[in-house]
């Protein structure tokens, strides 16, 4: 774990792992433009999926819906227990990113929804170049990021965090072996649960 990141946001989620799934921990909590976005990205995709960041597993689930295999890992211990609780017959690991237990070429998809946020700028490409590592031919990837001036810092709630942009991350992703095939971004309305602006960019091995 470089530098303790991964150590730091872990130990960070578990201590409020409680609150986090009190607020943010069911499907009926995220915005139903989210689930629209993740849910035409999976369908555009085949082979197992992978919850990069799962949190409490609730678009791990979501994903799995269909018949589709679908597993998720997390750093935190708190979120995987929860997870595993509360969505039985899924799998879900603790985990880092930098080292997917995740065979080469194995994975027809993964949705990394806010959970790169955390990782320092300077490790992005590992952790994509681990991505394009573990997806098969094709295979595509679903990042949700809050749109910003590249890898400028932000006090996030639970940890420090970076805003990125599409443009910036497209350059990471081509470095990594990525084409990206589409991105989107929106403000945020009252009621949702962030107030950051939002983004997403689908790429493609």
């Amino acid at each position: 774990m470089r530098d303790g990141s991964d150590a730091d946001v872990a130990a960070a989620y578990d201590a409020r792992a409680a609150e986090y799934v009190e607020v943010a921990g069911a499907l009926e909590q995220m915005d139903a433009r989210d689930a629209a976005v993740i849910e035409t990205w999976c369908d555009s995709t085949t082979g197992p999926l992978l919850d990069a960041g799962c949190g409490p597993g609730q678009w791990t689930e979501f994903l799995t819906r269909g018949g589709r295999e679908a597993r998720g890992i997390d750093l935190s211990t708190e979120f995987i227990s929860t997870a595993r609780r509360r969505h039985r017959g899924i799998r879900f690991d603790v985990g880092s990113f930098r080292d997917l237990p995740v065979a080469d070429g194995s994975i027809g998809g993964i949705l990394a929804w806010y959970s790169l946020i955390h990782t320092p700028p300077a490790d992005l490409p590992e952790v994509l170049s681990e991505f394009a590592r573990v997806l098969a031919p094709r295979g595509s990837i679903l990042m949700g990021f809050f749109d910003g001036a590249p890898r400028e810092p932000f006090a996030h709630a639970v940890a420090p965090a970076y805003f990125w942009s599409a443009d910036a991350l497209a350059v990471l992703l081509a470095d990594a072996g990525f084409e990206v095939v589409s991105t989107a971004t929106r403000g945020r309305d009252s009621g949702e649960i962030s107030t950051r602006p939002h983004g997403s960019v689908v790429a493609r091995c």
